[in-house]
């Protein structure tokens, strides 16, 4: 049986972080053909409910289902679970889930480059998106630029609802079929022609991480 991280009632204190550093993260979209990436940085002091906002906000995604960060957690020796908390029965594991506005990145990321192993991200259990999500570590920041940011990345986010890996796979042949008896359909749900290839870093706009908290939950 796998072991899970409890519930904390105090956590340790992270180590400290400067103002003048960012974390920079690799994410990647499992078996997505052409490859769904995106590199970004985030500021040092970011949660884990922070970070969710950014890739969210990198990847294309609209942040309508539940989500989860799966980190190996080397001081009980453990998964962790990091997300939004409520009925275990909900988790495909079974998981306690950590609350993510509470947990600071660097209570899981040391900041040094490539010496976390990689946690998962996962995005809407039905669908099962699954996303690779490696610590690239500190760097300085650029002077005038703001953060969040997204530095690179290739692909199209899919569509939501559109049935996972596999779903999104048939709809892209789908469309690209203008002989399919689903084809008109499809075109129409999809909302016109999906370039897979189609992404643009600098089009990329993050939201207010603070302000998508107050909208999901409804209080200060």
């Amino acid at each position: 049986m796998t072991n899970v991280v409890p519930i904390r009632t105090k956590k340790p204190s992270p180590r400290p972080v400067g103002s003048s550093t960012v974390r920079q993260f690799l994410i990647v979209l499992h078996e997505t053909d052409p490859l769904v990436w995106r590199r970004i940085q985030v500021p040092a002091r970011y949660t884990f409910w922070d970070l969710h906002v950014a890739v969210q906000d990198a990847m294309g995604w609209q942040d309508c289902h539940l989500h989860e960060f799966r980190l190996v957690d080397a001081t009980e020796r453990a998964i962790a679970s990091i997300g939004i908390p409520g009925d275990e029965d909900d988790d495909p594991a079974g998981r306690p889930t950590l609350p993510g506005w509470n947990i600071p990145l660097a209570e899981f990321f040391d900041g040094r480059a490539r010496h976390a192993p990689p946690a998962v991200y996962a995005y809407d259990f039905g669908d099962n998106w699954r996303h690779t999500l490696i610590d690239e570590g500190m760097q300085a920041k650029t002077p005038g630029a703001r953060y969040p940011r997204c530095l690179a990345g290739a692909g199209r986010c899919p569509p939501e609802d559109c049935g996972g890996v596999s779903g999104y796979a048939s709809l892209l042949a789908t469309l690209a079929t203008p002989g399919h008896p689903e084809h008109t359909a499809m075109l129409e749900w999809a909302g016109g022609p999906i370039d897979p290839q189609a992404f643009d870093p600098a089009a990329v706009r993050f939201d207010d991480s603070k302000c998508r908290w107050k909208k999901a939950f409804g209080r200060e």
